[in-house]
C-alpha cells in the first residue's frame, strides 16, 4: 500500500496444523482467496478443517474467512480468537452465527497429539492481536510480531541473506510496531516468563525463524528500549539550492565531530525507508524553505509520521532558507516538540542564498548538535 513500501515484496502466511483435528491458523488477504481456498481443498479438504485460529483480524490475515465458509467450511467450525477479536470479526463480516470461541492468555485447546496455548498481544498492534503456541512441535504462530515484508523462494531464516532479512525486519518494526515499544518490552518479558520451549517462530509475513529463533525476540527487546545507533538524519525539502547547501554544511559539522549521518531530500525519498532511519537514529535535523508561510508538504508529512510513530529518546533541530517571511524552521521545531522529540538548539535560518559566513554557522550548528548527541551517549 501507499503507507508502507515493500521493495522485496511480501507474503501472507497462513498455516495448517495436521492432527486429529486439522487446524487452520489465520487466512490470507481476500484478493488471494480463490487460490487459497483451492490450495486448502487440495491439501486437506475445506470441510475437514476442524478449527480456525484467528490471531489477528486485520483483513490481510482474516480476509478470506467468509470465502472458506462459502467454499464448504462447516458452519459450526470453532473460531478461536480473543474476545475483542469476536467483536471485530462481526463488524467485518456482519455474521453473528459463527461458532466463536473467545480465548485469553494461558488458555489451552487439545487438538490430538498437540495442544494450542494462546497468548494475548493487546495493541501489538491491534486491540485483538494474539499469538498461538503449539506444544509438541513447539512452534509459535506470532502473526505480525517478528515478521518482515520479504518475499523469497525460501521459507526459513537460515536459507536467506541475513543482511536483507534484518533490514526488512527493522523496517517492519520501525514502520508498524514503533508506536507500541513500551507494550512490546513488557510482552517480551511476559512471554519469556511462560517458559515456552520455542523451536520455530512463524510470523504472518516473511520467513520463519527456525535457526536460533530467539534471536528476533532478543532483537525486539533491544529495539523496544529507546534504540539508536548513534547516527543523525539530516533531511530537507527545498525550492532551489540554499536549503541543500545548509544541509550539507550541517552534515559537515556532524562529520567534524565524528557523528555518523544520513542526508536525505524528503521529496525524493521513500518515506518508509526514511522513517526506518529516523527510528534507529539518535537525532534528526530537519529543514525546509518557507512556502506560503509554512513548510513543504513532504516535511509536514514526515513530521506527522514522527509524531504518529512515537519515536522515543530522540534529539531534534530545525533549519531552512527563506525569502521574506521565514516561518518554516520555527514551525518544524514546534512540530518536533509536539512529537516528543527533544529540540536541542534554536532553529537556524538563512535568507535567500547563504554567504560563506552563514555556511560556517551551519557547520557550527552541526557541530553543536553532534556534541549534544555525544553527550547523550555518555
Amino acid at each position: 500500500g501507499r503507507e508502507l513500501s515493500t521493495h522485496r515484496g511480501s507474503t501472507y502466511n497462513s498455516y495448517l496444523i495436521k492432527d486429529e483435528r486439522s487446524v487452520l491458523v489465520d487466512t490470507v488477504w481476500d484478493p488471494f482467496q480463490e487460490g487459497y481456498a483451492k490450495d486448502i481443498e487440495a491439501e486437506v479438504g475445506i470441510k475437514n478443517i476442524g478449527a480456525i485460529v484467528i490471531n489477528h483480524v486485520e483483513p490481510d490475515h482474516c480476509g478470506s474467512l467468509g470465502r472458506l465458509f462459502e467454499a464448504g467450511l462447516r458452519p459450526d467450525t470453532p473460531i478461536y480468537c480473543t474476545k475483542t477479536g469476536v467483536d471485530i470479526i462481526k463488524k467485518y463480516f456482519h455474521n453473528d452465527g459463527w461458532n466463536f470461541q473467545p480465548v485469553k492468555t494461558g488458555d489451552t485447546v487439545s487438538i490430538g497429539k498437540y495442544e494450542l496455548v494462546f497468548v494475548e498481544m493487546r495493541l501489538i498492534h491491534w486491540p485483538e492481536s494474539m499469538m498461538t503456541f503449539v506444544k509438541g512441535p513447539n512452534v509459535l504462530f506470532s502473526n505480525d510480531a517478528f515478521g518482515q515484508h520479504y518475499c523469497t523462494s525460501a521459507f526459513f531464516n537460515d536459507e536467506v541473506d541475513r543482511a536483507e532479512l534484518y533490514q526488512e525486519a527493522l523496517k517492519y518494526f520501525a514502520n508498524i510496531l514503533a508506536p507500541y515499544t513500551r507494550l512490546i518490552e513488557k510482552k517480551v518479558e511476559e512471554v519469556a516468563a511462560l517458559n515456552l520451549p520455542i523451536e520455530v517462530i512463524a510470523p504472518s509475513h516473511g520467513v520463519l525463524w527456525r535457526k536460533d529463533p530467539q534471536q528476533i525476540v532478543r532483537q525486539y527487546a533491544e529495539w523496544a528500549k529507546n534504540y539508536s545507533d548513534g547516527s543523525v538524519v539530516v533531511a530537507y525539502d527545498c525550492f532551489y539550492q540554499a536549503t541543500p547547501q545548509m544541509a550539507e554544511a550541517i552534515a559537515q559539522g556532524l562529520f567534524n565531530r565524528g557523528v555518523p549521518y544520513r542526508l536525505y531530500h524528503t521529496a525524493d525519498t521513500d518515506m518508509s525507508d526514511l522513517l526506518t532511519d529516523l527510528f534507529r537514529a539518535k537525532g534528526m535535523i530537519l529543514g525546509s524553505s518557507t512556502i506560503n508561510n509554512t513548510m513543504h508538504r513532504s516535511m509536514a508529512g514526515l513530521l506527522d509520521d514522527v509524531k504518529g510513530h512515537k519515536l522515543r529518546g530522540k534529539l531534534g533541530a530545525a533549519f531552512g532558507s527563506y525569502g521574506w517571511s521565514g516561518e518554516a524552521p520555527k514551525l518544524i521545531a514546534a512540530a518536533l516538540k509536539e512529537a516528543g522529540v527533544e529540540v536541542a538548539q534554536e532553529p537556524l535560518r538563512v535568507q535567500y542564498a547563504p554567504t560563506r559566513e552563514e555556511l560556517a554557522a551551519c557547520v557550527a550548528f552541526g557541530e553543536q548538535f553532534a556534541e549534544a548527541v555525544l553527550a547523550g551517549k555518555k
